[in-house]
């Protein structure tokens, strides 16, 4: 709106009704004209001021900082010490300029420098070759009784490979689960990453002794974590499994645990 007004001629008397019909301030209008017809500012560069050191002497200081009695003091520094010899160069912050030229600063405080990091990635092109395990609570037929089901799901097609329920948490147990699974499905050695959380028998030396002999990489994260996606396979297996409520339970805790 203010270019449409700005079109329009100074002097056809419209500047105040355009102003008022739009709501816009003529003051505004005839500051802006008035900045249009003024001509450019000329911009001159900027001269070196008359105490600035030449190239001759910028050379001179620069091959003084390069010398090995200076080469690995600060700028501080040798501008104290040359001082207390009675020689006066010029000021720190010209010392950092001139290096800054050449390209001779950098940071001298003490940081971590964090390297490259990559995201750790599990990459599953087949089946059997990467898993993912977990262990959650299903309740009882009865108040305050719980069964612990195991799952071992198949990252490439979301297949349950194994599973059975249990009325503890036990590492003994998914041996005995693991090993029927990777009987059953003919894994080779040295094929399959078995991924899992934090949890206690995820994480004990039983387990950890039955994969190295089995030849299966295992793999830990939390949920949050990167890796944590491929438990997240599982709870949401498990999740739905609660939700639908497909499974039914014996009472008979003698005839635990069941597995297909």
């Amino acid at each position: 709106m203010m270019q449409a007004v700005m079109a329009l001629t100074a002097k056809s008397g419209l500047t105040a009704s355009a102003c008022a019909a739009l709501d816009l301030a003529r003051a505004s209008v005839y500051r802006a004209r008035r900045r249009r017809l003024q001509p450019p500012p000329s911009s001159s560069p900027r001269l070196p001021p008359p105490r600035a050191l030449g190239p001759e002497e910028r050379s001179r200081v620069l091959d003084l900082l390069r010398t090995p009695r200076f080469v690995d003091l600060a700028p501080a520094e040798i501008y104290a010490t040359l001082l207390d010899e009675g020689v006066y160069l010029c000021s720190i912050r010209t010392l950092y300029r001139i290096l800054a030229e050449n390209g001779e600063v950098r940071e001298r405080r003490d940081q971590l420098r964090h390297p490259l990091y990559q995201k750790p990635e599990l990459l599953a092109e087949a089946p059997n070759q990467v898993g993912s395990w977990d262990i959650t609570k299903l309740m009882g037929p009865a108040k305050w009784s719980y069964f612990y089901l195991y799952v071992i799901l198949d990252i490439f097609s979301r297949r349950v490979v194994g599973w059975c329920v249990a009325d503890a948490e036990d590492t003994a147990l998914f041996k005995v689960l693991f090993d029927e699974t990777f009987a059953k499905h003919d894994v080779p050695p040295g094929q399959l990453t078995l991924h899992a959380d934090r949890g206690g028998p995820m994480k004990a030396k039983a387990t950890a002794f039955l994969l190295a002999d089995l030849g299966v990489t295992k793999s830990h994260s939390t949920v949050l974590a990167v890796l944590g996606k491929f438990v997240a396979f599982s709870m949401a297996y498990i999740v739905t499994l609660r939700i639908s409520k497909c499974m039914i339970f014996q009472e008979d805790s003698a005839k635990l645990p069941r597995q297909c």
